[in-house]
């Protein structure tokens, strides 16, 4: 049974040793945050799963680390994490109490928005050349609002969307120095 903070030693590893891990509803922000950090990081609402079997399933199928506020729900999960606090930023210093690293990576590695991989691209554009529908657009150059100086970018291998190390990144990792 999961106690608050709880982590298991022998959890599945991805993305340089972090577990792979499913947030229920009541933990969106944190998914986006562990994403940055390079976590695999799953979250409930982006699968349409909102009921505790579903979730239990899904962690279970997918060996992840659950992670929670539900007391009850917590309970019932083989391996979970029951966090108490509201506050992303003290979320993620009950992670960190638990034993999870919480620090953003030095390059991204997950999508912030969909968990999807990121892959480089190089100054020229010219990536695999699939768009955020996944069909072929031909030169795969950045969208204007990417800022040409600002290079390297990365962009998301599921959605499409782009990314690039400033004023959030910077921000984020303020905040995470907080931690």
């Amino acid at each position: 049974m999961p106690t608050e903070g709880s982590a298991g030693d022998d959890e599945p590893t991805a993305d340089g040793g972090t577990p792979r891990v499913l947030l229920d509803v009541m933990c969106g922000k944190l998914a986006t945050y562990l994403r940055m950090c390079g976590y695999d990081a799953a979250y409930a609402l982006d699968r349409g799963v909102e009921a505790d079997d579903r979730l239990l399933s899904l962690a279970a199928d997918e060996e992840r680390t659950l992670i929670t506020r539900d007391r009850e729900l917590a309970a019932r999960a083989d391996d979970a994490v029951l966090l108490t606090e509201r506050d992303v930023l003290d979320q993620l210093r009950e992670l960190a109490a638990a034993g999870y690293p919480v620090a953003l990576a030095d390059e991204p590695t997950r999508c912030g928005a969909c968990n999807g991989r990121v892959e480089r691209v190089d100054a020229e554009g010219g990536d695999d050349g699939v768009d955020a529908e996944g069909g072929d657009d031909g030169d795969a150059d950045p969208p204007e609002y990417v800022p040409n100086d600002r290079r390297p970018a990365w962009r998301c291998r599921d959605c499409g969307r782009w990314f690039w190390k400033g004023s959030h990144w910077e921000s984020v990792a303020d905040r995470l120095a907080e931690v």
